[in-house]
């Protein structure tokens, strides 16, 4: 494994958010989507791709929906693992418009009664975004599959809001090469296996 395969192996196992920090603000964010138990659902990997099956085509024409949806969102580089879904998406600060507070938001106790303050839709945040895709996702694969209510998704994901160029390039590259690499990565049930003296994997 290089040294790029290592900066990033573990990037998308772990919970990075910040606290406090704005979600829905302008900015690059990358997401991680593992399916639930890690179950390769969504297609296989020939060569240096994906092949991906029905519930894979599911999951690429909800994702590329998202703008539809979220006018403030821009879709940059993905790709769909057979367990795993990697992406880059833009959110448009300008677009993310304010909103007042809801009816149910407490004032601070020191807050001016004339006072109203301005904030972020919950609808505009990566976790909104990602939760509206995961659920519309789930619904069309339930349908398809005749599994009503079985879960297709982690219930968690994972992010990195992307510093840069640099970072954005580095990125773009590991998706790019994730199929290339699938053998190696630690969602692939196969990796896990043990190897006999022969080479060839132990059931």
């Amino acid at each position: 494994m290089g040294a790029h395969d290592a900066q990033f192996t573990d990037l998308h196992r772990r919970s990075i958010r910040l606290r406090d920090y704005d979600y829905s603000q302008g900015g690059a964010y990358f997401v991680t989507i593992c399916a639930h138990h890690r179950a390769c659902l969504f297609g296989d990997v020939i060569g240096d791709g994906v092949e991906l099956n029905t519930l894979g085509c599911i999951v690429e024409d909800e994702w590329l929906r998202t703008p539809a949806i979220r006018p403030q969102v821009t879709l940059d580089a993905y790709v769909i693992m057979p367990n795993h879904f990697h992406a880059v998406l833009f959110i448009d600060g300008d677009r993310a418009h304010p909103v007042r507070a809801y009816c149910n938001t407490p004032l601070h106790k020191n807050t001016p009664a004339d006072h109203v303050p301005s904030l972020r839709s919950p609808s505009q945040t990566i976790g909104a975004i990602v939760r509206g895709f995961k659920g519309a996702a789930t619904a069309k694969i339930n349908r398809r599959r005749l599994t009503p209510g079985d879960p297709v998704w982690q219930r968690n994901y994972y992010e990195h809001i992307i510093r840069g160029d640099d970072d954005l390039g580095r990125i773009r590259a590991y998706i790019a090469l994730n199929p290339r690499h699938w053998a190696l990565d630690r969602e692939n049930p196969a990796a896990h296996k043990k190897r006999l003296p022969n080479g060839s994997l132990m059931d």
